[in-house]
């Protein structure tokens, strides 16, 4: 008998999760023999739910919600000897994850494309302790992106964030980081560092557009901005899409990474997927084709 879970979050999407609570069942049904629903009511039951999961070896898990929704999911996934095949159903502002995979970010949609008859690869970012599947970011940027609402998200979408960041560049200095990559040191001075598993960040999926799901690696872009003025001629660079280094923006591949600030006043704290993470300093590296993940793209 082949069992699979389903964890919905009936907030997401507006409160419409429950909407597509019964579409998804039946296409679920198309494949495994046994189908238990779970409701998340606080943060956390997605991670708890999942993890529970692959300790009782069922053979796959799934998440109907939004991006912190997926991430508790995976996480609760990443730390077993034994995982779950993952799936999942988006109704995020963002989905940065169904834009990387390709998946359509309608929910019905998504649900009709779904192929239950095969999986690829998915690499995980860890984090100290915790786990990422989009992206880190560090500075003016994602603090600003930490305090934007769920009614903001709701009104502007991904361009929340993007409103957000920008306001808060105006008023904020460029920070040192002692950065040391895949064992070599480095000093530098910016305002924004993005650490990304694939090529959608936010939303914008042009940013990183070398980095695959499956690729094995780590992508770092940083603003080499000391001023306002160097801050707003990188904000194109970085727009349009970033896979070398220019006189704006720096570009890297890697396997891990220790991340902390060089000035002992500063404190930064992380955004992980959209929400707020640790503070500096971090330890980052990547656990490659970690999960194995059901998608509608090729």
């Amino acid at each position: 008998m082949t069992r699979a879970l389903l964890i919905i979050n009936p907030s997401a999407g507006g409160e419409k999760a429950l909407g597509y609570e019964a579409s998804a069942k039946a296409k679920l049904a198309t494949a495994f023999d046994d189908l238990t629903v779970s409701y998340t009511e606080k943060a956390g039951d997605a991670f708890t739910f999942a993890k529970t999961a692959a300790r009782e070896h069922f053979d796959a898990v799934f998440v109907m919600g939004g991006d912190g929704t997926v991430n508790e999911g995976i996480s609760g996934l990443a730390e077993e000897t034994y995982r779950p095949a993952f799936g999942f159903f988006p109704l995020g502002t963002v989905n940065d994850l169904a834009r990387a995979l390709k998946m359509p970010l309608d929910p019905a949609e998504a649900i009709a494309q779904l192929d239950l008859s095969r999986t690829r690869p998915l690499d995980i970012g860890k984090v100290n302790d915790k786990y990422f599947m989009n992206v880190v970011a560090i500075g003016a940027i994602p603090e600003s992106i930490n305090d934007v609402d769920s009614k903001e998200k709701t009104k502007y979408g991904k361009f929340a964030y993007l409103i957000a960041g920008i306001e808060n560049l105006v008023s904020t200095s460029p920070y040192r980081f002692q950065l040391v990559i895949d064992g070599e040191e480095k000093e530098i001075t910016s305002t924004t560092i993005i650490i990304g598993l694939t090529n959608s960040i936010g939303g914008f999926e042009s940013i990183l557009p070398e980095a695959k799901v499956n690729d094995g690696k780590l992508h770092l872009i940083y603003l080499k901005d000391k001023n306002l003025l160097e801050t707003i001629q990188a904000i194109p660079s970085l727009v349009s899409g970033v896979d070398s280094s220019n006189e704006f923006v720096a570009y890297q591949d890697f396997k891990d990474i220790t991340i902390s600030l060089l000035d002992s006043q500063d404190t930064l704290t992380l955004n992980v997927d959209g929400d707020e993470g640790d503070r500096l300093p971090v330890t980052l590296s990547i656990l490659p084709s970690h999960l194995q993940v059901y998608t509608t793209g090729d």
